[in-house]
């Protein structure tokens, strides 16, 4: 009740909230989506306009950015996109290792497929929420989807010493939904073995060798040092991930103990 003046009023103040549009709550999301199909549709276009295949464009682009100032930046940009048109990381990777040679090869590599790693997660985590509930099949992705939500930065970690595929990893985190500091971080420790090992193919091959990766994926011939040195990062990939594992086994039975003491 209310009193104005003189006069009482027994309905209430009426107040009225405005639900933001869904233009309002998701701008964020359409700009992003606009970037990037401008930059695809970009590509495309290129590729088109001088009559390339995928592989072909992207060879282009590679040779260019050996001459070009802005060559880390194409390749960033690149790498970022590659997530969007299922082009092949390790082909770029390799690229990295040609273009940029093994140290900054590296060093580039590592902030492009990290930033590429996050374009794929996010894609997942706003596109695929739902797709793996926790009461799903008994399934090779569902039991690592199980394994994510229990234990994200190991599980992830492992995941990339093994070389599961690198698309799948992230579009499935994203899926899930687990944080995206842990993601990130086991994705950043668990990529360097691979990668040290791709680059370092790429450093060694000669032009003709990269021309004939991308259109036929014929691999370049390497000379004994740098294959010793590629097999020996592969050799501590697969080490460290026996021995994470073997950790992650041990914190569980640790868990399950304690809980059976409770």
């Amino acid at each position: 009740m209310s009193i104005i003046g003189d006069v009482k009023t027994d309905s209430p103040v009426a107040t009225t909230t405005e639900t933001p549009s869904w233009m309002a709550r998701h701008w964020q999301k359409v700009v992003a989506l606009l970037l990037w199909v401008g930059l695809i549709g970009a590509f495309v276009w290129y590729t088109r306009a001088n009559g390339l295949t995928l592989a072909e464009g992207v060879l282009d682009i590679i040779l260019t950015m050996q001459t070009s100032p802005y060559g880390p930046l194409i390749y960033i940009v690149l790498y970022a996109l590659r997530p969007l048109t299922f082009f092949s990381s390790v082909l770029l990777t390799i690229a990295g290792g040609f273009v940029f040679g093994p140290m900054w090869g590296v060093f580039y590599t590592v902030i492009a497929s990290n930033i590429s790693a996050t374009v794929a997660y996010l894609v997942g985590r706003y596109f695929g929420k739902g797709m793996l509930d926790e009461t799903g099949s008994d399934g090779f992705v569902q039991n690592w989807a199980t394994r994510m939500r229990a234990n994200s930065f190991i599980t992830v970690l492992i995941m990339r010493f093994i070389f599961l595929p690198y698309d799948l990893v992230n579009y499935l985190a994203g899926f899930l939904r687990i944080r995206w500091l842990p993601f990130i971080l086991a994705t950043i420790i668990g990529s360097i073995p691979g990668t040290i090992a791709f680059v370092l193919l790429g450093a060694a091959a000669s032009p003709t060798e990269i021309e004939q990766l991308f259109l036929t994926g014929q691999i370049p011939s390497l000379d004994v040092r740098v294959l010793m040195i590629s097999f020996a990062m592969f050799a501590i990939s697969m080490i460290l991930s026996v021995i994470f594992k073997r950790r992650e086994r041990s914190q569980q039975s640790i868990s399950s103990e304690v809980a059976q003491t409770t």
